[in-house]
């Protein structure tokens, strides 16, 4: 499965209402996980970005459809990237 690093930033929304951030997160693991995508952690941050959504996919496509899913709620915007471990990346580079 592919991993996807995802940083966060909250809108002007997400910031009104971030109280309910953990709840909203929560809603997303569960609605993801049955689409057989893992979260593999969510974390809130302090700094440039308010937090960081680790998951994996079996494809690029199910990975983007859900992160759309997530920012068309207009809590937050993302910036996500694909990440890879040594040996995957040893074979792309190899």
């Amino acid at each position: 499965m592919a991993r996807y690093i995802s940083l966060i930033r909250f809108t002007q929304k997400g910031a009104e209402h971030i109280k309910d951030s953990t709840k909203r997160a929560r809603a997303f693991d569960d609605a993801v996980e049955k689409a057989g995508i893992k979260v593999v952690g969510q974390y809130w941050t302090i700094g440039s970005y308010d937090g960081v959504l680790i998951i994996e996919a079996k494809s690029e496509r199910d990975a983007l459809h859900w992160l759309t899913e997530l920012v068309s709620h207009g809590n937050v915007r993302t910036e996500t990237l694909q990440a890879f471990e040594s040996g995957e990346f040893e074979k792309i580079v190899g």
